[in-house]
């Protein structure tokens, strides 16, 4: 079977149509997981207790392997009479996932702000959250954005794993035209190079938005 260039390019335009969807889903992760990995982290620093709790739920959810925890919530769910379209458990499983990861991410970031400055902020009235979302957030965001950036890398292309629970993202299109076709060649080449440039677009991204950060620190 020889490789047929006319097939590949329209191929592309079929998966070009699940790309929307693809980086809808990368975007809802990306959001998810990071809030949900800055709220792990700070109820982590809240008191002994919760600390111990966190470090345990954190480490569980980076120790199990993705695949399990979104065959978990798509298949174990409904015995609970929990119900959800497969979108809404991709994005749930990829946030869930990767706030695991997130979370130390955060707390590297966070280890980097002197603790003076909480305490000075403490000391002049200023509430917690305030403390939290004013004064260290904005700082460990200029220490944490390239592996955050490579972590939102990450969900892109974990996007495909939506495929095995019927998500028709480029993945899930990809297959459905092989198997129709039965030709795998031109479209999981397509896929690879359309997965390729944007992952090299958002590392482009993460990498001027790095330079910006540590601009602004310098001024």
């Amino acid at each position: 079977m020889t490789f047929d260039i006319p097939f590949l390019l329209k191929v592309l335009a079929t998966i070009a149509k699940a790309m929307p969807l693809t980086l809808a889903i990368a975007l809802v992760a990306c959001v998810g997981s990071s809030l949900l990995g800055f709220t792990f982290e700070i109820m982590r620093r809240s008191n002994r207790f919760l600390g111990y709790v966190m470090r345990f739920l954190i480490d569980f959810i980076r120790s199990t392997p993705v695949l399990v925890q979104i065959y978990f919530l798509y298949y174990v769910l409904p015995y609970y009479s929990v119900v959800l379209p497969g979108i809404v458990i991709g994005g749930l499983a990829l946030s869930i996932y990767y706030s695991g990861y997130l979370a130390e991410v955060f707390k590297a970031g966070i280890d980097t702000v002197p603790i003076g400055q909480s305490e000075a902020a403490l000391a002049l009235g200023l509430t917690p959250l305030t403390v939290t979302f004013r004064v260290i957030a904005p700082q460990m965001l200029r220490n944490i954005a390239a592996p955050m950036g490579n972590y939102f890398i990450s969900i892109l292309k974990s996007t495909p794993y939506l495929a095995v629970i019927g998500v028709a993202e480029m993945m899930g299109t990809t297959l459905e035209i092989a198997s129709q076709t039965f030709r795998y060649a031109e479209p999981m080449v397509i896929l690879g190079i359309v997965f390729f440039a944007l992952a090299s677009l958002m590392a482009l991204f993460v990498r001027h938005l790095e330079t910006r950060l540590l601009q602004s620190t310098k001024r």
